[in-house]
């Protein structure tokens, strides 16, 4: 039996209008195909979906509309993370009150905290919710990276209840499943890693792809799940270009102009993003023609 924030979970963009302002009715859209499509959760408000761009306000909009419209089919892993402990614990509490199912919490970026500070910063914002909590590390684009001894640590509260784990080092993650006590759950950050991670034990991805491609992936969790990791091999090696062309740019530029190619969203970032260089999005939509994916939203 799948457990709360397990299996794919989807990294949703924020889609805009042309005017700058958040795209509502193609939020909506965006959640009912990611769910019709077969995945386990979806994420709105983080790194994929410009968070940094969001203010407070537009955060609480967006995710209310992915509540509003997954209406719980799916269950909501919204952001909340930053280098503000106390603006983290005032949006997880006003999250809370929307009716979100868990949180999404990225470590504090720029101000680099010790692993104490990382410690009492996650401490502070347990203390102030019931909802459980899944950490972030990316340390890429952090500058800090929770390592495995704080991640013990944090797994012993009461609803700190996962990580996601984009630091790309399969050993501190192995290192991880075998420390932390059973139910806590690591979840991949990286989508050419699925299958590695799902092979040492983790219990998923919170996916980028799985915007574009969110049937493909959530098969590709599904064979993995099931022991069938040759099968998983196989689509992943299939989707490869995908996954990797997501990332020739900075994440969500490409994958919100492939987005756009197939009709799912308008093409519009918010700055200090910018559309895909001229090569970056010939490459984009190359890897959409090849796997056959321009279209594919019409048939959703």
């Amino acid at each position: 039996m799948r457990t709360r924030f397990t299996g794919v979970g989807t990294a949703l963009v924020t889609p805009f209008k042309k005017d700058g302002s958040v795209d509502e009715a193609a939020v909506r859209r965006l959640v009912k195909r990611q769910i019709e499509a077969g995945v386990h959760f979806v994420s709105p408000c983080g790194t994929t979906g410009e968070a940094p761009t969001l203010s407070h306000a537009e955060k609480l909009q967006v995710v209310e509309l992915v509540v509003n419209e997954a209406a719980g089919r799916v269950p909501v892993l919204a952001g909340a993370g930053g280098y503000d402990t106390r603006e983290v614990i005032a949006l997880a509490r006003d999250l809370e009150r929307i009716g979100v199912d868990g949180l999404l919490s990225v470590t504090p970026y720029y101000n680099k905290p010790t692993p104490e500070g990382l410690y009492q910063h996650y401490k502070a914002i347990s203390e102030s919710t019931a909802l459980p909590i899944m950490l972030y590390n990316v340390p890429g684009r952090t500058g800090v990276n929770i390592d495995v001894k704080t991640v013990v640590r944090l797994s012993e509260l009461r609803n700190i209840v996962a990580i996601k784990e984009a630091s790309g080092n399969v050993v501190q993650m192995s290192e991880i499943i075998a420390s932390v006590r059973p139910d806590f759950m690591l979840l991949g950050g990286d989508d050419p890693l699925t299958v590695a991670v799902m092979a040492i034990g983790g219990r998923g991805i919170v996916s980028v792809a799985s915007n574009a491609a969110p049937a493909e992936m959530a098969q590709i969790v599904e064979l993995a799940e099931r022991g069938d990791f040759a099968g998983a091999r196989r689509l992943h090696m299939w989707l490869l270009p995908l996954i990797q062309v997501n990332f020739i740019e900075s994440n969500p530029i490409p994958v919100k102009a492939a987005m756009a190619a197939m009709g799912l969203i308008e093409e519009a970032y918010r700055l200090p993003l910018v559309p895909p260089s001229p090569a970056a999005r010939d490459r984009i939509l190359s890897v959409l023609q090849d796997l056959k994916l321009l279209g594919s939203a019409a048939r959703v």
